[in-house]
């Protein structure tokens, strides 16, 4: 008889294994919170399993020994009251009904429902790692009251014979409550096993790749698509930007050795558009290798989509789910590491700079000539002198305290005018400064327009003897904001133009250069510089950004 009950169980636990295999089913185990849809359907599951116990019971002097109440108790521990008191009232009542005056028929419809509610208790106070311990003394608990009450309820010799004939074998069946609460609770220790195991290979792979984000270039990401591929065994993995395939590395390699092949493909182009994972499990045809799967990630920077991480695999339906996951981790790291590395040289950069500005601008020569302009106009011009010595005092303040976030445009124009005060006073009449700015507010690093304007004062208006004229422009365009610094002097020849172009750094060049730098790593854009007949023109362009 206690074989038998272990058979009639196993066909429960055979059942809920096979609806575990489905993705479906998987998710609505492993969820916390249901809909009043899946606990719906889920209650109908646990009715139907109670209900078909009852039909598979064998008969034993007028009642029935049957694993109903393993489906009632299992179904209100796992899932709640919206299950187990539905399938406890349900196959409780169907017991009842088809045996209206059988000797336990009362005995199982009181039974049915006590352990309804008695899953119920078990679920909301229980830790978890115990359910499938207090699952089984549930189950005994209301074997045994099944018990009891057929003693009742029943003539003393009846209710002795059938109690003496199905107690052990009911009570000690309870026991394949506890199999059935594990079985759906390996279901979440597997995923958070398997979650673990994809978090350390995303770490390991993050540390090994780590080195490689010190300076980002083309053999680097390479490095870090040869990691990649290693740990994960994919058979290639590529890395783009917005445009072009920065790195690729595995079958196929060979195709994007030459220029025009580099070139992101439209599959590509439609993840970076629409800021989506495409995962393609079924490549048709494919134009680099016999690749079959491909899932391509967007990689961001400063909230936007700055390329992407592609992973190909030759077999049909390569992706699963747990590589979509580690995929969308290796993702985030690597936008991570790449946006803490273009945050390190922009750092590093705004450094230089403001060392350049410090050691450039605020040495004794500067200041030599500062001071004899002020003490000239001391005598004839005092107000003039105070409002020079001010000017000065704000402009050494103003570099002693930068620091390496972004300004308002409008507080950096305001420091171009104090330094061109400043110059002013030494040239005189030799130096005429124009101003021509819109109302925008833009942020951007401290000391970037500064250097342009010295720049085209010392080596474009002071080496002519006759005047000069600088024009400083910022101006609106329709969803962009140019910035511009004309001057009238010497143009700029064009091995300084092919060296800022090269980032080879000469010393009369440092801050275009480093302006140039600057720029590109934020806007991804460097200086525009032009020949004028005179003089020269340095722009560059920003995003519109207005002040909140």
């Amino acid at each position: 008889m206690l074989l038998a009950v272990f058979e009639r169980a196993a066909l429960m636990l055979m059942a809920l294994f096979f609806l575990t295999r489905f993705r479906p089913f998987q998710d609505l185990l492993r969820q916390q919170d249901h809909s009043p849809a899946e606990l719906a359907g889920v209650s109908l599951l646990f009715c139907l399993f109670a209900v078909f116990s009852t039909y598979t019971g064998i008969p034993v002097d007028g009642s029935l020994v049957n694993v109903r109440t393993i489906a009632i108790l299992s179904g209100g521990i796992l899932f709640g009251p919206w299950v187990g008191i539905p399938a406890g009232i349900v196959s409780g009542l169907h017991r009842y009904l088809i045996d209206i005056h059988g000797y336990t028929s009362l005995p199982c419809l009181i039974s049915s429902i006590c352990a309804g509610l008695l899953a119920t208790a078990i679920h909301y106070r229980a830790g978890r790692r115990r359910l499938w311990l207090y699952g089984i003394a549930a189950g005994i608990a209301c074997e045994s009251l099944t018990m009891a009450l057929i003693l009742w309820f029943t003539e003393p010799a009846v209710g002795h014979a059938i109690v003496g004939h199905i107690a052990y074998p009911m009570i000690t069946g309870a026991i394949c409550i506890g199999l059935v609460i594990k079985l759906v609770q390996d279901l979440d220790d597997e995923k958070e096993l398997l979650a673990a195991r994809q978090a350390k290979l995303a770490l390991t792979i993050a540390n090994r790749t780590l080195p490689y984000f010190q300076n980002v270039d083309r053999d680097a990401l390479v490095e870090v698509c040869t990691v990649i591929r290693n740990h994960i065994g994919a058979d290639a993995v590529a890395i783009t930007d917005t445009r072009d395939v920065q790195a690729y590395v595995g079958l196929g390699k060979d195709y994007y050795e030459p220029a025009d092949h580099s070139a992101i493909g439209e599959i590509t182009r439609r993840a970076v558009r629409e800021d989506q994972i495409i995962i393609e499990n079924d490549l048709r045809q494919y134009r680099v290798a016999d690749f079959h799967s491909v899932i391509i990630i967007p990689l961001r920077e400063n909230g936007r989509v700055a390329g992407t991480l592609k992973i190909f695999f030759r077999k049909s339906g390569g992706i699963t789910g747990s590589q979509r996951e580690l995929a969308l981790g290796l993702s985030q790291l690597i936008s991570t590491q790449m946006e803490a590395s273009r945050i390190k040289q922009l750092q590093e950069m705004a450094r230089k700079a403001e060392f350049a500005a410090l050691q450039s601008k605020i040495n004794p020569h500067f200041l030599f000539n500062a001071l004899n302009a002020i003490s000239s106009l001391i005598r004839i011009q005092p107000s003039e002198a105070r409002q020079l010595i001010a000017k000065l005092a704000d402009y050494l303040r103003y570099n002693l305290s930068l620091g390496d976030t972004l300004i308002d445009i409008q507080e950096e124009l305001k420091q171009v005018r104090d330094y061109v005060a400043i110059e002013q006073a030494r040239f005189g009449s030799k130096l005429a400064v124009v101003f021509d700015v819109d109302d925008v507010h833009p942020r951007v690093p401290s000391l970037l327009l500064q250097p342009l304007v010295e720049n085209a004062i010392l080596h474009g208006i002071q080496p002519r003897k006759e005047p000069g004229e600088v024009r400083i422009a910022v101006k609106r365009l329709d969803d962009r904001i140019r910035v511009s610094v004309r001057d009238t002097g010497y143009g700029i020849s064009q091995e300084v133009m092919d060296g800022i172009a090269e980032g080879k750094v000469e010393s009369r060049s440092i801050g275009l250069s480093n302006v140039n730098e600057r720029i590109k790593l934020l806007y991804g854009e460097g200086l525009r510089l032009a020949r004028l007949e005179p003089g020269t023109e340095v722009s560059f362009e920003l995003p519109l950004e207005e002040k909140a």
